[in-house]
């Protein structure tokens, strides 16, 4: 099968598409025919050698995925060959720029019915992170305020949904261009970071959302409430000045497992979550993808997902 491998960390042009030998499923893994794959930034990360996770060279790039199961390892239950399934393929997020590729049993669900595999794969990593960071992380309940800065990116768009089907309060930051497209995934309150200062608009919220990192995220301390969080999918809070206001402040890497996944595919096949592709090409052309993540490519709205096997 063809891959796209790594054998030395570095720009783009580190990347090699070569044939290795298909995988064969161990414990708790399936061996999935690749459909589609995600790319994100944290893709880029592990080619860089930036990611905030062990990564031992050789390997193939790439954790999001659609597909079909082809075999199943030992001490797997509930899943059969022929299954369609998406999600991420092991804790490393690496494995999915290939024809196929083994997937953590525990990291997959059924596909959702109601879109394609493409949409499919844009899904799992940053649907996820939007839940956790929410929910799991921050902790809110209905009636609560939460502002999410970068919220028409792809990871926002996500958190702006769940906030507004929660019952959330949600001030949002996003460029004017795309405030009516924040607005439609239901954001009560839509900030120009341009034009506008957040803190001008945002008094004693319950929690930050940071997709940003930065200043934006220094200054967002300033506008909790006392006892509230702030929670980073980007980079680690200033510890010293969350004492300082008397808040809480974390950085979390995502944990996607199965019931989160079931539980998203549920909500796509109801039409309660809008999913957002952007650029679509083929496998081959992987590493145009990461040109486009690292900026020496226009970069288009929406994820970027390789399509592989149809």
């Amino acid at each position: 099968m063809m891959a796209w491998r790594v054998h030395e960390f570095g720009p783009p042009d580190a990347m090699q598409f070569e044939p290795i030998a298909v995988p064969t499923p161990g414990p708790g893994e399936v061996l999935v025919k690749v459909h589609a794959a995600g790319v994100g930034p944290w893709d880029g990360w592990i080619r860089s050698g930036n990611s905030a996770l062990p990564q031992p060279l050789p390997l193939t790039l790439g954790s999001d995925l659609s597909g079909e199961i082809q075999a199943i390892g030992p001490d797997v239950s509930g899943l059969r060959i022929g299954d369609q399934i998406y999600g991420v393929t092991n804790p490393r997020f690496i494995g999915a720029y290939a024809e196929y590729a083994l997937a953590s049993a525990a990291m997959i669900a059924r596909k959702p019915a109601a879109i394609d595999d493409l949409e499919a794969a844009s899904v799992p990593v940053i649907a996820v992170t939007a839940w956790q960071g929410l929910f799991d992380q921050a902790q809110l309940k209905a009636g609560q305020t939460v502002l999410i800065h970068g919220a028409a990116g792809n990871v926002g768009a996500y958190a702006v949904q769940f906030a507004h089907r929660a019952g959330l309060r949600t001030i949002a930051t996003a460029a004017a261009d795309d405030h009516a497209f924040v607005r439609e995934l239901g954001a009560d309150i839509v900030v120009d970071f341009n034009s506008q200062r957040f803190e001008d608009v945002a008094r004693d919220v319950d929690a930050v959302f940071d997709l940003v990192g930065g200043e934006t995220q220094q200054r967002s301390f300033q506008v909790l409430r006392r006892g509230g969080k702030l929670i980073s999918a980007v980079s680690h809070p200033d510890q010293d000045l969350a004492k300082s206001h008397g808040v809480d402040a974390a950085f979390f890497l995502v944990k996607v497992s199965t019931q989160y996944l079931t539980e998203i595919a549920a909500l796509i096949d109801r039409g309660d979550l809008r999913t957002r592709v952007g650029t679509v090409m083929p496998l081959a052309e992987a590493r145009e993808a990461h040109l486009m993540l690292d900026d020496f490519r226009p970069l288009s709205k929406g994820k970027i997902v390789l399509a592989v096997n149809s």
